[in-house]
């Protein structure tokens, strides 16, 4: 059975720093386009960051860009997503999804995480 399940969630402030994890079961993310995204109230979700052991890309939507890292511990099947500087408009449900074929459109979502930027 195919499983992601994110955690490391939270309430943060402005300037803050956070590490999402995004933990794979029931297939092996070597294989895998392995992407994180969000959604903040009221809003579209959107593209944080993608990347793919099949091919080495990485990418980084606008709003991440110089702030968050995305990284890939293919022993112990995890996602990474660190993100500094934190600021209140980050503030978002944030999921990791994978596919075979690239992050435009996933196959498997996880549940998603909080992340909450506030003073």
């Amino acid at each position: 059975q195919v499983q992601l399940v994110e955690s490391g969630g939270g309430l943060v402030q402005p300037g803050g720093s956070l590490r999402l994890s995004c933990a794979a079961s029931g297939f092996t993310l070597d294989y895998y386009a392995i992407g994180w995204f969000r959604q903040a109230p009221g809003k579209e979700r959107e593209g944080v960051s993608c990347t793919s052991s099949t091919n080495g890309n990485t990418v980084y939507g606008d709003s991440a860009k110089g702030r968050f890292t995305i990284s890939m511990d293919n022993a112990k099947n995890t996602v990474y997503l660190q993100m500094n500087s934190l600021k209140p408009e980050d503030t978002a449900v944030y999921y990791c999804a994978a596919d075979r074929f690239g992050c435009e459109a996933p196959d498997y979502w996880g549940k998603g995480t909080l992340v909450t930027v506030s003073s």
